[in-house]
């Protein structure tokens, strides 16, 4: 009987173990893709500038690591360059946001989606905005805890490490640290961040106890709950800010009238038929819409909060 029970005992502690080897593969693939990103090594996505003529860079800020993102949004540009005349649009990917803000802010674009924070000081480089991603109801911050954390309200953060993807992403970082502003916690001094380089990153962090909390949005927390159903199971959305606007569409001011009236048309019309509704619900996204410089002042008046209550 006892030589059962041990037997028994080694077992469970066998399966805990490979348990926790998996995961901390898991999370050796994360911190392994953020060293690459240092050391500048990009798997198959050119930062060159295209010499060709009638090519076009079209450039998505980093929701996913490259490779997903690629998946995500290479049909997309498919789908354009099927029914564009003239042109051709080549997708880009960066390794991180600095990396694609570099990109966009040196005018290495001639389409990009970045975030609103991006998106308005893309104006300054000459950029101007003409569509946005719609449903701005998603465009808010989500923090996570872990189910067992003991963790039920913002004060229980004090003293304690949260996870962010960057310093600038707007939905993930911005808006979650002038929540937490917002409800009492000095995010200067009270609260250490860590910022670890992607959205699965940061649920990873909270997953692995690394981190006491992290913040994303709801775009990257459903497609992991989706791919990560046991890890997502443990964790939990605590707190969710107020809503923003979505992400934009912005085009270099030396780009063909022409050309982004076709990009433009076939955007804005992806909802109408069953292809493109196929194409926007693997974003995931309802619509792209029109939009302008305008669209933006909220964001503006955000950032002018944020500046003076967390920067």
């Amino acid at each position: 009987m006892s030589e059962h029970l041990a037997y028994e005992g080694t077992k469970r502690k066998l399966l805990r173990f490979c348990g926790i080897m998996a995961v901390l593969a898991i999370l050796f693939f994360f911190v392994s893709c953020k060293d690459a990103e240092k050391s500048g090594y990009t798997p198959e996505y050119t930062t060159e500038p295209t010499n060709q003529p009638n090519v076009f860079i079209f450039g998505v800020h980093p929701l996913y690591n490259p490779q997903r993102l690629q998946e995500t949004y290479g049909p997309l540009i498919d789908y354009l360059n099927q029914h564009i005349v003239g042109a051709k649009i080549e997708l880009e990917a960066s390794r991180s946001y600095e990396t694609f803000e570099q990109k966009l802010y040196d005018r290495h674009f001639h389409f990009a989606l970045p975030n609103p924070y991006e998106t308005i000081n893309s104006l300054k480089h000459g950029y101007r905005v003409f569509g946005k991603m719609g449903g701005d109801d998603q465009f808010r911050g989500i923090i996570l805890v872990r189910k067992d954390s003991g963790i039920n309200t913002v004060a229980d953060l004090k003293g304690k490490t949260i996870s962010f993807p960057a310093p600038t992403a707007l939905a993930a970082t911005m808006m979650p640290l002038y929540y937490l502003h917002t409800h009492g916690l000095d995010v200067n001094h009270d609260i250490h961040r860590l910022f670890v380089g992607s959205q699965d990153s940061v649920m990873m962090n909270v997953y692995l106890g690394q981190t006491a909390a992290g913040a994303t949005w709801p775009p990257p927390w459903q497609a992991f709950v989706e791919r990560n159903p046991q890890i997502a199971a443990e964790l939990v959305v605590k707190w969710e800010t107020p809503a923003l606007i979505n992400n934009g569409l912005v085009v270099r001011d030396d780009i063909p009238q022409p050309l982004l009236e076709q990009v433009s048309a076939l955007l804005f019309a992806l909802h109408t038929n069953e292809e493109g509704r196929k194409l926007l619900a693997a974003l995931p996204l309802g619509r792209f819409e029109s939009a302008t410089n305008e669209t933006y002042q909220p964001v503006y008046a955000f950032m002018e909060k944020y500046n003076a209550a967390v920067h």
